[in-house]
């Protein structure tokens, strides 16, 4: 089958392309390289350099003609949307719109949207948060990725399309940037092993759902024949605060500096896990590497780049 990856250079987006390619799919890989890399990329695959924003995105539909789509291109960063909200929604509303128009143009099959269970619910009224929970979103982020769900729907009620969507909860792993502004343990990875302080903001018990990217990879490979026209979350249902990932990943990686604390940043919520178990009945899919193995796995990718980058500099 041809499936057709946008965001396919960035941290999860590549991984699912190689997934895609290693179980016999043909790819094709839509990213403006703006947070992915060219490194990142299956040479397997079939790239196209343009946002998804683009009006040449059509002429990508009708040279490869993909029978499915898999939605992972976005605005991800909540500051920014904060900064500027028309830039986070002409990426992540009109940037989905051209994504999803297309595939009703050309006949697609299904598309596959990576949505937000961190930031679509907004502060949660209990724990942990499954698919029934209000969804009131405090960040034009959450807005954003929530709105392209309602436009989802309305063209699978309309016109046949059939979606999937899958709610991230906070996703690390190998190839998220540690020098970007998403992704807690990239970031502190990055600075400890720099041996530069990182940042808390709050007073360090702000909890998010951590998972690695090989679960999320498994569940929109999952999704690719189940699913269809249906919301799921992805996590583990655990809450961990900042505070105890900072000192999970010190722990691991030897650091012995101090986080410094900062105020809160409007749009992030206090709480969040979400529960999963409408997912693993569904599509079959459980996390299956604990937060242990995960961080394990992560740091030791981070050690090797810094490490690759240190012996660059010095030739």
């Amino acid at each position: 089958m041809k499936v057709l990856v946008t965001g396919g250079a960035g941290f999860i987006g590549s991984q699912l392309v190689d997934a895609l390619i290693e179980r016999g799919h043909q790819v094709v890989v839509v990213d403006n390289l703006s947070t992915g890399f060219a490194r990142n990329l299956n040479p397997l695959a079939s790239f196209y350099q343009m946002s998804v924003s683009d009006a040449e995105l059509a002429s990508v539909f009708d040279r490869e003609r993909p029978r499915l789509v898999s939605h992972q291109a976005a605005q991800m960063i909540i500051q920014r949307s904060v900064a500027d909200p028309v830039f986070d929604a002409s990426v992540n509303i009109l940037g989905s719109l051209n994504v999803i128009l297309n595939c009703l143009r050309l006949g697609v099959r299904k598309i596959i949207y990576a949505s937000s269970g961190g930031a679509v619910y907004g502060e949660p009224e209990y724990l942990p948060v499954d698919e029934k929970h209000p969804v009131n979103p405090i960040s034009q982020y959450g807005v954003s990725k929530h709105t392209v769900e309602h436009y989802l729907h309305l063209y699978a009620a309309n016109h046949g399309l059939s979606y999937t969507v899958l709610r991230y909860p906070n996703v690390y792993g190998p190839r998220q940037n540690p020098r970007g502004e998403a992704g807690v343990v990239a970031i502190f990875a990055g600075l400890m092993l720099h041996g530069q302080r990182c940042t808390i903001f709050g007073p360090g018990n702000k909890t998010r759902d951590y998972i690695h990217v090989s679960d999320i990879v498994e569940a929109n490979i999952l999704a690719l024949e189940r699913g269809d026209n249906q919301i799921y979350n992805l996590g583990t249902g655990v809450e961990t605060s900042d505070q105890a990932m900072f000192d999970a990943l010190a722990g691991v990686l030897g650091y012995r500096g101090s986080p410094i604390y900062a105020p809160m940043r409007p749009g992030e919520i206090q709480r969040i896990c979400l529960d999963a178990s409408k997912a693993s009945r569904e599509l079959g899919w459980q996390a299956r590497i604990g937060l242990k193995e995960g961080l394990r796995l992560t740091t030791q990718y981070y050690q090797e780049l810094a490490t690759q980058t240190s012996e660059g500099e010095g030739s």
